[in-house]
């Protein structure tokens, strides 16, 4: 039995987390055309999940009710955006472009001012989750913008989320992915030292994990990475050169409101000894392997 069609959408972008999002926004019922910057990549998910691809993002946007783009950095989203090629050159009156690339404050201001002058809504939703969730469709997704745009983006987003929360104006989506990557970059890090500590002492790991993980001490990176940060595997996940982007960006904002971020910038500068030992597409989880050299 088809499913119902909720209209056209269009999807930027087809990397580990897009690939999949724009995959379940098709099984959801919703007429998806797709862009990648490699063709061959937009024809697979063709291929796999039905929908169509064009050879441009502003194509791909020509009569779609909702866009979304999920690419790798400001730069990478002002790309697919602006131009004739961009997406803003099709987007309709009414039209909402939801820009879910974790990407600066400052850009997405800049995109809703944009839009606004085109009478299209704006959202910046960074997610997290991670390529698990993506593929899961349980992500969650940090909203920024007007309530009008979310509520007409809402039902779309939620295909592949677990949570999607509005925040507040334009920008508010990408602090808030900053508040989860410090979070994150902090865990991390005292993680790799429990586990190097346990090591050291003679403990059997995986035995103490278990226990502590049962307490206070327990995280979502302790129940989905310790075994492997014990077994010294890093190759999936979340790579250390896209967890750098993204404290950069969180200590950049730092400096603008003025925050302090110790613990961060300590972790970032970790993250770049990682990087010198070859580890730049290691999961994040990979901050124990520089403490066993």
């Amino acid at each position: 039995m088809s499913i119902e069609s909720k209209g056209k959408v269009a999807f930027i972008g087809l990397g580990v987390m897009g690939y999949p999002m724009a995959g379940y926004l098709q099984q959801k019922g919703y007429q998806v055309t797709v862009y990648n910057r490699t063709a061959s990549k937009a024809a697979a998910w063709v291929k796999q999940y039905g929908g169509s691809h064009a050879a441009t993002p502003a194509q791909a946007a020509s009569d779609a009710s909702l866009v979304f783009v999920c690419v790798g950095n400001d730069d990478d989203v002002r790309s697919v955006t602006y131009g004739d090629d961009g997406v803003l050159a099709t987007m309709q009156p009414g039209s909402v472009l939801t820009d879910h690339t974790t990407a600066s404050a400052e850009l997405a201001r800049e995109l809703s001012k944009a839009c606004s002058a085109k009478q299209v809504g704006f959202l910046d939703a960074p997610v997290s989750g991670g390529q698990a969730g993506a593929e899961n469709g349980v992500l969650t997704v940090m909203l920024g913008g007007e309530p009008a745009a979310f509520d007409k983006a809402e039902a779309a987003i939620m295909s592949y989320a677990r949570c999607a929360k509005l925040l507040g104006p334009a920008g508010s989506g990408q602090l808030a992915k900053m508040v989860n990557q410090i979070c994150i970059a902090g865990v991390v890090q005292g993680l790799a030292e429990a586990l190097n500590f346990a090591q050291n002492a003679g403990l059997d790991g995986a035995a103490v994990v278990e226990v502590i993980s049962q307490g206070a001490a327990s995280s979502w990176q302790m129940q989905n990475r310790s075994l492997t940060m014990l077994d010294g595997k890093y190759d999936f996940g979340f790579a250390v050169d896209w967890m750098r982007k993204d404290l950069g960006i969180a200590l950049n904002e730092a400096r603008k409101n003025g925050s302090h971020l110790p613990l961060t910038a300590l972790v970032d500068q970790f993250y770049s000894e990682v990087q010198q030992m070859g580890g730049s597409r290691w999961d994040t989880s990979s901050l124990l392997a520089r403490l066993k050299r």
